[in-house]
């Protein structure tokens, strides 16, 4: 959805002149421009994940008033550095920070899932959002019920709790209470309520993260049905691809709608641990309108380099979609233990986000960067590497 002002037309050869610098330098530079100056070429989408933690750190149980000023400060302060898109986590856990029909009021928000929350903050949200000129994007956690195995937190209101016991809904040990991709029951459950989302708030686009099969055995039920005609890991993806499909048909049913993934960073874990087909969604069109891999990765990691690693992704690209990269803010000034050679690169160094950026401006399919997450770029640290890499950043972002 395009929320940018656009120029008044004066009938002037400044004005003319002026405007065709302006188109060469967005369509070649790729940054944002000033918004009295933009033209209809792509914006660089500057993006952050504001997740249920910021969401309970900043919102919980406050009282309205405080509420509505804080979410003033924060869009202001996005706003003043130059980002243009929020990436907020309205369901998180079979819940939602907003009232709905179909899910429970998030724990997140008011402490124990189900109370009543004072104002609909989602509403107020996008509405001061978009005075800003920023977009806000609803990120879903479509199977997540809990991160944990205490079935006693879930609510009567929540929908998974009538399928508790069932083959809709699983407890896993260790890990959590998810939905099972592969019940038709569950996906129809996803679909309305992203139709509830999008006829009820003015929202810029529906986003999923890297959450996609709990385990490999959740669909046991649904699988016996088809074992002689796929592998287990061919019926995986089209459970995946098949909600996928589903979700972009309902938000491209409102014009101006986007649908986003931002799957794990490295390529083959999304085909052997989570069963996303990405080179499908790369390459098919009517799957998603941006991808937005999750590549965590420094420049000197020795295990998945970050150029590498962003020119297979931008490789696989053979359709309209665009690719926005997700960066790892929140590795400023801490090890790096996965990175083998690399593991002190973000304790040594303190621009990488600022080079990941400038190397990303570079793909031709390139529209934007995102950063995970909000807090840190915002709250207060005595990291010194994350208030050096944020620096660095804010001046990049000021060019």
């Amino acid at each position: 959805m395009n929320l940018r002002k656009k120029p008044s037309i004066l009938g002037t050869g400044i004005l003319v002149a002026v405007f065709t610098l302006t188109a060469f330098f967005s369509v070649f530079c790729k940054v944002q421009l000033p918004r009295e100056e933009e033209t209809d070429d792509v914006v660089e989408k500057r993006a952050v994940f504001f997740s249920y933690l910021e969401i309970e750190k900043y919102f919980q149980n406050v009282e309205e008033q405080a509420a509505k000023r804080r979410i003033l400060d924060i869009l202001d302060f996005l706003q003043e550095k130059g980002f243009n898109m929020v990436l907020l986590q309205v369901r998180s856990f079979s819940d939602a920070i907003y009232p709905s029909k179909i899910y429970p009021m998030s724990k997140t928000l008011v402490g124990t899932e189900g109370k009543d929350y004072p104002f609909d903050f989602l509403d107020y949200f996008i509405q001061e959002a978009h005075q800003r000129g920023i977009e806000v994007h609803a990120w879903i956690n479509p199977y997540r019920v809990r991160n944990h195995t205490d079935v006693s937190s879930i609510s009567f209101s929540n929908p998974a709790f009538p399928w508790l016991g069932t083959e809709h809904v699983q407890v896993i040990e260790n890990q959590g209470i998810y939905y099972n991709p592969a019940s038709s029951k569950v996906q129809d459950l996803i679909v309305q309520g992203i139709e509830e989302l999008i006829d009820n708030y003015d929202i810029d686009g529906v986003h999923f993260d890297d959450y996609f099969y709990p385990n490999s055995t959740i669909d046991d039920a649904q699988y016996q049905e088809y074992q002689m005609t796929m592998s287990r890991e061919e019926f995986h993806l089209a459970q995946v691809n098949q909600l996928i499909r589903r979700v972009y048909e309902t938000v491209k049913k409102k014009d101006g709608l986007v649908f986003g993934v931002s799957p794990e960073g490295n390529i083959d874990n999304n085909y052997q641990r989570n069963f996303a087909d990405v080179r499908t969604w790369l390459k098919e069109p009517g799957y998603v309108d941006y991808i937005m891999p999750q590549l965590y990765y420094g420049l000197e990691n020795q295990v998945k380099p970050f150029e590498k690693t962003l020119e297979e992704w931008h490789s696989l690209i053979q359709n309209n979609v665009i690719l926005i990269p997700a960066l790892a803010l929140y590795k400023s000034g801490l090890p790096d233990q996965y990175a083998k050679s690399g593991e002190k690169e973000w304790q040594e160094h303190s621009n990488i986000i600022k080079n990941e950026i400038e190397l990303s401006r570079k793909m031709p399919k390139y529209g934007g960067f995102s950063l995970f997450r909000f807090d840190y770029l915002y709250g207060d640290t005595t990291n010194s590497n994350l208030l050096a890499e944020r620096a660095a950043l804010f001046e990049l972002l000021k060019k």
